[in-house]
């Protein structure tokens, strides 16, 4: 069938979370449907879209650099159109709607977090009348997993199980634009897995804003034990989520990493501040004692398994003695990985009107350290796994060394090894092979390849 789209190339750029990656897997399924092609070059494309983040205000200085900077691209040789079609959505387009294109003359289309599926009508429409299309809804008509879908890899599916976010943390605009939380039906997701498993997907990364809160406007109560239950009898090789929030993170959840097959030991468990003053501020919900106890618990079922976290430095009102708290904890818990951020302002949420008197100085020094143990706490974190075997799920070459490839161990560590000889590290993506860890570096492992590819069980 032949659409305004046969012949044109696009070309996606995303920024922030897991769910805007799935969207934008969601946007090429729909554009490439329509008989477009996918190219990775800005400058070989006619159609342009951002996806975009709102949680931090780099997002948006980011995001408007590279808009501005597209009236300086020329098209590419061959090309049918005039002009070059650009597209903003994601968060910052269901925030800003109307005023992105008042303040970017040159964007074509405008979409929210609530109307992925519009996009192709609103291309469309821009292409044949030439005019601005802004289309931002207050809420979902539809679950987005009903548009088709172009993965970045044959063999790693992103799985969202919830849209949409009730905790309304103090400085996180995510509930004002994602809306409310709403889960899907259990028995959907299952048939989404066992499609992905036949497909030969052998890693399934389940996604939401608070999976922990799974199925609590479906049934009455949390039920995201039940739905890892479920994706661990589809057959699937490799389980992850992402993410979970720690007041709904619960024993019979805690209790699956140590019973389940397929999931691996590996938890981003974002604490955001060690400090009891600063999590109730930040409308969090839990203590540093409840956080320190889910910590127990999860090396009581898996004592090796890899927590990653994130961490605010400087939020309003953040004293000495609360940075110390957070400093504390992270040297006590010895995380794999921590994403560290210094506070960023959000208009419209309510951490945006707190006062705070701490010199920007004082604030990158304590960010600074902070960083300094990061580093050193997953440099020792590493060392444990030096001399020891472990299972990589390969994800093509290394960017270190083409020569190279490199996957992730179970606990979601980066693994490099020399691929086999006569054979290239791209070809083996998908596969899985065991590699003895000669070298433990902080941020990766590397080693030789003993057994596989498809040798190793998955865990």
């Amino acid at each position: 069938m032949h659409t305004p789209f046969t012949n044109l190339t696009f070309c996606i750029r995303t920024f922030g979370c897991q769910m805007n990656k799935h969207d934008s897997e969601r946007i090429a399924g729909m554009l490439e449907g329509m008989g477009a092609l996918q190219v990775d070059a800005i400058e070989d494309a006619d159609v342009v879209a951002f996806m975009t983040c709102c949680v931090r205000e780099a997002a948006d200085t980011r995001l408007y650099g590279q808009v501005a900077s597209l009236k300086n691209v020329p098209l590419r040789a061959g090309t049918p159109l005039s002009k070059r079609i650009v597209a903003v959505g994601g968060c910052i387009g269901q925030r800003d709607g109307e005023k992105l294109v008042d303040e970017l003359k040159h964007l074509d289309v405008v979409f929210g977090t609530h109307n992925l599926g519009s996009l192709p009508r609103l291309l469309e429409a821009a292409l044949e009348e030439g005019s601005h299309q802004v289309e931002v809804l207050d809420a979902a008509s539809s679950f987005p997993t009903e548009l088709p879908t172009a993965r970045e890899h044959e063999w790693a599916a992103w799985l969202p199980i919830t849209i949409g976010c009730n905790n309304f943390c103090s400085y996180c605009i995510v509930p004002y634009v994602r809306g409310r939380e709403k889960s899907r039906p259990l028995e959907d997701i299952v048939a989404e897995a066992e499609r992905y498993v036949a497909a030969g997907v052998k890693e399934i990364t389940l996604l939401g804003q608070n999976v922990n809160s799974y199925g609590r406007d479906l049934y009455g109560s949390p039920r995201f034990a039940q739905v890892l239950d479920a994706l661990d009898q589809t057959g699937i090789e490799r389980l992850r989520f992402a993410t979970s929030h720690p007041k709904d993170l619960n024993d019979e959840v805690v209790g699956r990493f140590a019973t389940l097959r397929s999931l691996m030991p590996a938890l981003h468990l974002p604490v955001q501040s060690g400090s009891d003053a600063v999590l109730a501020a930040m409308n969090r919900r839990y203590t540093r004692d409840h956080y320190r106890a889910l910590v127990a618990k999860l090396r009581d079922a898996v004592p090796d398994i890899a927590l990653s976290t994130d961490i605010i430095v400087g939020f309003p009102g953040e004293t000495a003695k609360d940075f110390e708290d957070t400093y504390r904890l992270v040297d006590e818990v010895g995380y794999h990985q921590v994403f560290t951020f210094i506070y960023s302002k959000r208009e419209g949420t309510p951490a945006a009107s707190m006062d705070d008197d701490t010199p920007r100085e004082v604030i990158q020094q304590r960010f600074d350290r902070l960083v300094d143990l990061v580093q050193q706490r997953a440099f020792e974190a590493n060392q444990r796994d030096l001399g020891s075997t472990v299972d990589v799920l390969v994800e093509g070459a290394s960017k270190r060394d083409e020569r190279l490839l490199a996957g992730k161990s179970p606990k979601n560590q980066t693994v490099h090894a020399p691929a086999p000889a006569g054979v290239r590290a791209e070809d083996l993506a998908g596969s899985t092979v065991r590699v003895r860890v000669d070298e433990a570096k902080t941020w990766y492992l590397a080693g030789e390849i003993v057994d596989g590819p498809d040798a190793a069980d998955g865990r």
